[in-house]
């Protein structure tokens, strides 16, 4: 078995590092899989130690308010069918079945709900996006002076908004993006 070279260049060494790092990064993601509570408990006392930081320093509004924007963004691809059920031209293209969409008259056939940005990816963008603001909080270059209630009612009333077309569009077109709730059939043992 011959030995492996070892990279003779400075950039042929930053690139062995940087891909052992990360493969070493994509290996803690591969374990973090199954434990959706755990993941989501992290990110919500990382998000807790943002704010935290926020309210003690009295400052980095905008990067507060730019991390709600972008986790509002998250969370509507959360709840969104990865092929929108109103676009027409979509479901005559589709005719193979390649690609699925929701059933909208009770005699079509059943296709399951598909996200358009799965919980996983959901959650590490998340993850990413508070540690970097975090890092952001930091840095006195991030720390614009606003007038920060204005912020915090702009985010609600985009909030509501976009919460209430999102609903209006599940509503009609008749699919609900959460399994709890919804029936499940088990095989009887009798």
């Amino acid at each position: 078995m011959e030995p492996i070279d070892e990279p003779t260049t400075p950039f042929g060494t930053f690139t062995a590092q940087s891909s052992k790092i990360q493969r070493y990064y994509q290996a803690l993601l591969d374990q973090s899989t199954p434990h959706v509570l755990y993941r989501w408990v992290g990110t919500a006392v990382g998000l807790l130690l943002f704010f935290l930081r926020v309210f003690v320093a009295q400052g980095w509004y905008i990067v507060a308010y730019a991390l709600g924007i972008y986790l509002l963004n998250l969370f509507l691809a959360f709840l969104q069918p990865k092929f929108d059920p109103s676009n027409e031209a979509l479901d005559n293209d589709m005719e193979d079945g390649a690609a699925g969409t929701l059933p909208t008259k009770q005699d079509e056939e059943f296709r399951p709900f598909i996200r358009r940005l799965p919980e996983f990816k959901f959650w590490h963008s998340a993850t990413r996006a508070v540690a970097i603001s975090f890092l952001c909080s930091w840095f006195e270059v991030f720390n614009v002076p606003v007038f920060w209630p204005v912020l915090v009612m702009y985010w609600m009333m985009l909030f509501v908004l976009t919460m209430r077309k999102q609903i209006q569009h599940m509503i009609k077109y008749r699919y609900v993006p959460f399994s709890f709730g919804k029936a499940k059939y088990t095989k009887n043992s009798n």
